[in-house]
């Protein structure tokens, strides 16, 4: 088993390589695979970097090939959680189940968002299949994803041509807290965006009031 599971990283390690040599088409299959139920070693993020810090002026191409190409990979377990409902989540714990399922339900958007900016171990392709589940609007799925990987690419791209070669290793150690501080500024932003739509919300009311008194 261990022999097989070894032959299969190898093959994919090699799957990579060959891409990589495209450029950025090549960053978009890698990460059109990885985001789908393909991972490849490393995935998209070390691409992006390696070839970011190797050509400065195509890293928007890179970032943007990344995006697009991790952004549409998502669909397919999305479009799995959309056919085969609730049969796709068996392998999750009913615990997690329910809680993916109340973010998802209560926040929509914003509770994508966050996962798609969040690192490993996060459960992100259960949100995938939750959302698929749950049938969410497909342009809001998209929406939510394409800017959650625009931030942790464009971090990526940015790392690398400014840190060079200690891009990767600097990603690795610290991406956990930053990802985290990236979450905790949506969820501020989405409280704020919540409390100015209340506070509009009020006001209509008062006036509405007032004009009933008068």
């Amino acid at each position: 088993m261990k022999s097989l599971f070894a032959k299969i990283t190898a093959w994919l390690a090699k799957v990579k390589a060959t891409l990589i040599t495209f450029g950025a088409l090549g960053v978009f299959a890698i990460a059109l695979l990885d985001a789908s139920f393909l991972p490849l070693p490393g995935g998209p993020d070390a691409v992006v970097m390696t070839l970011s810090h190797l050509n400065h002026g195509l890293m928007p191409l890179y970032v943007l090939a990344a995006v697009i190409g991790s952004t549409l990979g998502c669909l397919l377990p999305y479009w799995i959680g959309r056919k085969t409902g609730e049969a796709a989540l068996r392998k999750f714990t009913d615990e997690r189940r329910a809680k993916v399922a109340r973010l998802i339900e209560q926040y929509d958007v914003w509770a994508m968002l966050v996962g798609a900016v969040l690192p490993p171990p996060f459960p992100f392709k259960l949100f995938l299949l939750t959302a698929g589940v749950f049938r969410m609007q497909v342009g809001r799925f998209l929406l939510s994803l394409a800017a959650g990987r625009v931030i942790r690419f464009a971090l990526e791209g940015w790392m690398a041509v400014r840190y060079g070669e200690q891009a990767a290793q600097l990603f690795k150690q610290h991406y956990p807290k930053i990802g985290l501080g990236i979450a905790a500024a949506v969820i501020i932003v989405f409280l704020a965006n919540k409390f100015l739509n209340r506070k509009e919300a009020d006001e209509v009311m008062t006036e509405g009031d007032l004009s009933t008194a008068e």
